[in-house]
């Protein structure tokens, strides 16, 4: 085995959707050996794939390329089939048929990736979303219910590694009771490590055998480590989760260039920390420089003891078995798989299609008003919402339809709309919650297309497709018109604010 370089041990991300000469000599430079994609590198599908083959040809046998390919609003490709997100797998109200459809989305969107030359995906979340005001998870959870998100999880993640894909379960040990972004800031859930058990931990438990790789949480547990977030905690990466849960895969961290760890640590002290921890590969993203001082902050920790070679060298291993089990390289992605795929992924988002509150669909005839945000721009984690042109087509069908274009939803004035007769549909094409501004306004449908808790904050009927894929609106579009029924349960608490 070759000496263990500080690159073999940090991921980085790159810039453009071509591999430059800069960047390839950077990568051989140190011994970088796992790249993750973001949306930024990814052009068309071909342009995606000579990408990862160039890549490949750099990193070596043993790379590591990932991406983000959850399904729902976080999917980075979006040019392959469009899985459902986990709350439309969660609104199949039968376990083991939720469960079947969970093992076949994961298996699906792993063909794509391996179509790709992908060999590590960061999915699925094993997040159980408890808390309605949660900004960042919301319908990327398979539920409330741990014991039914550990069987849905584990379903999707046993379809990707039969078909040749990693999965990295995430954001241990648990980031569904949070009311704060971790993109944005440092959020800290004040809970025992009892509660903890309870709840968070029974998914992380459950698939610890299984779960080839797992991704840290930028949360501050004050009652198991008062001093770091998760992801720089040895309390937590090596006390809780290896020693007590037994956990053997690999360890990454989330990205570190999200606030919650970059404005208190920077990236490159905290590269050293997450490994100190007991992550095996620290997340460094940023520019060549960002990556460099990284880089460099690894090698100069390994010099003076701050990191333990011995434990580094385990660490290595453990990621060397991952790419050996899982190699990159583009496998064939045959037309009519992918046809079928896509055929799959669209029934799905139509099985978990929901109505609440006694919810009908307009009349073709009906003179109808529909309110929508005009556009909702990337915040980094998810794609772009629907845009209001999208919300529209959605209409196609019927004869008389006003569309009110606004610039922020969420503070808009309902007081403002003329009274003239029209039913009023408000479609939620964003994912923040509703203020008070909305309090007392019941249009006579709303139409939750992405935050399936909105529905809480809007006095009316409502529908919730759990998303904006293509699938998700296709069956709404049937509903709409009256070919279709939403038969979705939630699994999560939810209703019409009365």
């Amino acid at each position: 085995m070759s000496m263990l370089q500080p690159g073999h041990l940090v991921m980085v991300d790159i810039e453009g959707k071509a591999l430059s000469a800069e960047t390839a000599a950077f990568l051989r430079e140190h011994h970088i050996r796992a790249v993750c994609l973001f949306r930024k590198n990814l052009g068309t599908e071909s342009e995606v794939r000579r990408l990862v083959s160039d890549l490949r040809e750099v990193l070596g046998p043993q790379a590591l390329i990932g991406i983000d390919q959850e399904g729902g609003s976080v999917a980075r490709a979006t040019f392959l089939p469009q899985a459902p997100a986990a709350m439309a797998l969660g609104a199949i109200e039968d376990t083991a048929q939720a469960e079947a459809a969970a093992e076949s989305t994961g298996a699906a969107v792993a063909r794509g990736l391996r179509g790709l030359g992908i060999n590590w995906n960061f999915a699925p979340v094993l997040d159980v979303n408890n808390n309605p005001a949660n900004p960042v998870i919301a319908e990327r959870s398979f539920g409330a219910d741990p014991h039914r998100v550990a069987r849905l999880a584990g379903a999707w993640m046993r379809g990707s590694l039969a078909e040749g894909v990693a999965c990295c379960v995430k954001h241990f040990p648990g980031h569904g009771d949070t009311h704060v972004d971790s993109h944005h800031a440092l959020p800290t859930v004040d809970k025992s490590l009892a509660e903890l058990e309870a709840l968070e931990l029974i998914p992380f438990r459950a698939l610890k055998d299984e779960a080839p790789a797992l991704m840290t949480a930028h949360i501050v547990y004050p009652q198991l480590d008062a001093e770091h977030p998760a992801t720089l905690s040895r309390r937590v990466l090596t006390g809780l989760l290896r020693d007590t849960i037994g956990y053997r895969g690999v360890v990454i961290s989330d990205a570190l260039m999200m606030k919650a760890i970059f404005d208190r640590y920077g990236h490159a002290r905290g590269a050293v920390l997450t490994l100190a921890a007991g992550a095996d590969m620290a997340l460094a993203q940023g520019t060549l420089a960002d990556q460099r001082a990284a880089i460099e902050a690894v090698g100069e920790a390994l010099r003076d003891g701050r990191l333990d070679p011995a434990a580094m060298q385990a660490s290595r291993l453990r990621l060397d078995t991952l790419a050996r089990r899982y190699p990159a390289g583009a496998a064939p992605y045959a037309d009519a798989r992918r046809t079928d795929d896509d055929t799959l992924m669209r029934a799905i988002w139509a099985r978990g299609l929901s109505a609440f509150g006694g919810a009908t669909a307009p009349g073709l005839a009906t003179p109808l008003r529909v309110v929508t945000q005009d556009r909702v721009d990337t915040d980094g984690v998810s794609e772009a919402g629907l845009a209001a042109d999208d919300v529209a087509a959605l209409f196609a069908e019927h004869a008389d339809v006003e569309l009110l274009r606004v610039p922020d939803l969420p503070n808009f004035d309902p007081a403002t709309l003329p009274r003239d007769g029209r039913k009023t549909i408000l479609a939620s094409n964003h994912r923040k919650r509703y203020g008070e501004s909305m309090v007392g306004w019941r249009p006579d449908l709303h139409l939750a297309l992405w935050n399936p808790f909105q529905i809480a904050d809007i006095a009316a009927p409502a529908v919730v497709t759990w998303g904006y894929a293509d699938g998700a609106l296709a069956a709404l579009r049937d509903w709409l018109a009256g070919r279709a029924s939403a038969n979705g349960v939630a699994p999560v608490a939810l209703a019409p604010h009365a």
